[in-house]
């Protein structure tokens, strides 16, 4: 069985999609334990009630961003976690975290990359952009994590369309509910499937 552990900082919503669809589609996935950034996050809660473990890790609590990046690892690996998962983590780690875990960490990003990401583009800020350059069409997109800020190799995709009065707050709500709930749990169960490969940087089905 899949040992999925979650980074999380805020309400958990695909941190919730991911668990309902383990027990809905029978996924060999378990989420073993929940870190997150800061105290008070509602996906804290979340975990709670399925008796999963969870802890909070803030970053300003170390001497260093690479204590903190150490200090992360550590703890998954010693909870034997095979996939690590974003769920609305808003911290970027560096080298000494990500490369421990390296093609064994996912996130979801509320646009279709290559477009409206990268620093500075997170939660409300992606559909205000999107909005603002006038597109018609957005999504959302779920890749492997790297050390360069939503840069590593695509996992899957789901387009959704921009309506001429959306606002970012509804453009949001619908990118979550047709795009965002829909493909990360199918990128959990591909990866505990072992179907997924990357060739020259392209993730390929097996």
């Amino acid at each position: 069985m899949l040992r999925v552990g979650a980074l999380v900082s805020g309400g958990g919503t695909n941190l919730q999609a991911i668990m309902d669809a383990i027990d809905r589609d029978n996924i060999d996935a378990e989420v073993v334990c929940v870190v997150s950034s800061k105290d008070g996050a509602y996906a804290l809660e979340r975990a709670k009630a399925r008796n999963i473990e969870t802890a909070v890790m803030r970053k300003k609590d170390y001497p260093t961003s690479k204590d903190y990046d150490l200090a992360l690892a550590d703890y998954f690996k010693r909870r034997n976690v095979d996939l690590i998962v974003y769920a609305g983590f808003m911290l970027i780690l560096g080298e000494a975290f990500v490369n421990q875990f390296e093609n064994r960490m996912i996130n979801i990003h509320p646009s279709l990359i290559p477009s409206f990401c990268g620093k500075g583009f997170y939660g409300l800020h992606v559909h205000e952009a999107v909005l603002k350059a006038g597109v018609k069409v957005t999504g959302a997109t779920v890749h492997f994590v790297t050390a360069e800020c939503d840069a590593g190799p695509i996992i899957l995709q789901k387009a959704v369309d921009v309506l001429d009065d959306d606002t970012p707050e509804t453009l949001q709500k619908r990118v979550m509910e047709q795009a965002e709930w829909v493909i990360y749990p199918e990128a959990v169960k591909l990866f505990a499937e072992n179907k997924l490969e990357i060739v020259d940087g392209i993730v390929k089905r097996r």
